[in-house]
């Protein structure tokens, strides 16, 4: 496929088209190579009434700037891959489509991508295809009754699309807690297995809550302060994409809340005694966070309205009493159960000793990979509470290619 480029960047999602756009403006020769579509893991990978929860005007890539009548509104996944699409076309960027990655490896002293069609050679690589793509489930998931129909929430698309029956929904993040939500306002009856998650409310003090943090600097925490106790990254906060959800007014609409999911014992689910814990966990960093945003509204003299109590936080919730432990399955009516536990990338076709730790995930600084030229844009705590969304991409991606534009 030609000759020597300067970069190749693999993924056509919004963090691989920011870093193309950069690469084109500094000159530098390029392609972006697409598994499938523009944008597909935004495609197949969310439910129909899915939103983004970035505002609109924080929902735009490096060098467009918002014109719409709604700045603080939230697109769906539909429209934002039609913005993805018009921006690869005004940006005249180089993305070749339906072009897989097969492997990447390094010889002669730059990198070669192996795709159907050919090898394309470049200097550097950047790695856009994200490390939130392939859904996690608890080992022991296989060992649920075959009559159970076990799906993704990256495969779930509404409630009419599921068998008759109750749903159990295990995990409570951003997407377990959405999905549930959804389900429930079907008509469905919904089973909500919680976690140990926070909660930010939608909008506070006459403005977007996500936007207040952006200001006052939370969402620029280093990713090496954010890193708890165990060695792992804590999990975003539930946040609605056009209104809070809690705990509480989910069991206000009638799901039934449970503490974690911990499997199965002789034909019935068994779940642990956490839900207090889990509903005051999520109270806290919500709290935390509207203290965080006062803060800085002091700090900086702004004049905002006073604070006003979130409905989905001061409703009274329908707790069950005493606490379920446990569901008889052939009582239960639950023929579905929607696995929420998270997400993995999948780096299986980089063939470069070391680039990878143990469990196959990118070895990195910032996104800067440890063989020189490698470049991974778009990974999820990266280098920041930011990365990996939508907000961080431009100034993320502009600082990644200054460093390999500098090389």
């Amino acid at each position: 496929m030609g000759g020597i480029l300067d970069s190749v960047v693999i993924g056509a999602g919004s963090a691989g088209l920011g870093v193309s756009y950069f690469l084109k403006q500094q000159g530098l020769s390029h392609c972006v190579l697409e598994r499938s579509r523009i944008g597909e893991t935004w495609r197949m990978q969310r439910w129909d009434s899915f939103r983004l929860n970035s505002p609109n005007i924080r929902s735009i890539l490096p060098g467009d700037s918002y014109d719409g009548l709604d700045p603080w509104g939230a697109i769906t996944h539909h429209e934002f891959v039609a913005y993805l699409e018009s921006y690869v076309e005004r940006h005249r960027l180089p993305v070749r489509t339906g072009i897989p990655v097969q492997e990447l490896t390094r010889s002669d002293g730059h990198y070669r991508v192996a795709t159907p069609g050919g090898t394309v050679r470049a200097r550097n690589v950047v790695i856009a295809t994200g490390n939130l793509n392939c859904p996690v489930r608890p080992p022991w998931s296989a060992d649920l009754p075959s009559a159970l129909r076990q799906i993704d929430s990256s495969a779930y698309r509404s409630a009419a699309a599921l068998d008759d029956g109750a749903v159990l929904v295990v995990g409570s993040g951003q997407s377990g807690g959405q999905i549930a939500e959804d389900l429930v306002l079907a008509g469905r009856s919904v089973f909500l297995a919680t976690c140990r998650n926070g909660r930010w409310v939608r909008h506070y003090r006459g403005g977007s809550m996500l936007n207040w943090l952006t200001l006052s600097g939370h969402l620029d925490l280093p990713r090496r302060e954010l890193i708890l106790p165990s060695g792992k990254l804590p999990a975003r906060p539930l946040l609605g994409a056009t209104h809070t959800i809690s705990l509480q007014s989910l069991s206000a609409q009638g799901v039934v809340l449970l503490g974690r999911f911990l499997g199965m014992d002789n034909g019935s689910f068994v779940f642990g005694d956490e839900l207090d814990d889990h509903i005051r966990f999520a109270d806290e960093v919500s709290a935390n966070a509207k203290r965080l945003v006062d803060q800085y509204i002091e700090r900086t003299g702004l004049h905002a309205p006073p604070a006003e109590d979130d409905p989905a936080e001061t409703v009274e919730p329908r707790l069950p009493s005493p606490p379920i432990r446990s569901i008889d399955l052939a009582a239960s009516g639950i023929s579905s159960v929607i696995w929420s536990t998270g997400f993995t990338g999948d780096f299986g076709w980089v063939g470069l000793p070391g680039a990878l730790d143990a469990a196959g995930q990118p070895l990195h600084e910032d996104g800067i990979g440890v063989d020189p030229g490698i470049y991974f844009a778009g990974l999820d705590f990266a280098s920041t509470r930011k990365s990996g969304t939508v907000p961080g991409i431009a100034e993320e991606v502009a600082r990644l290619v200054d460093h390999l534009a500098k090389r």
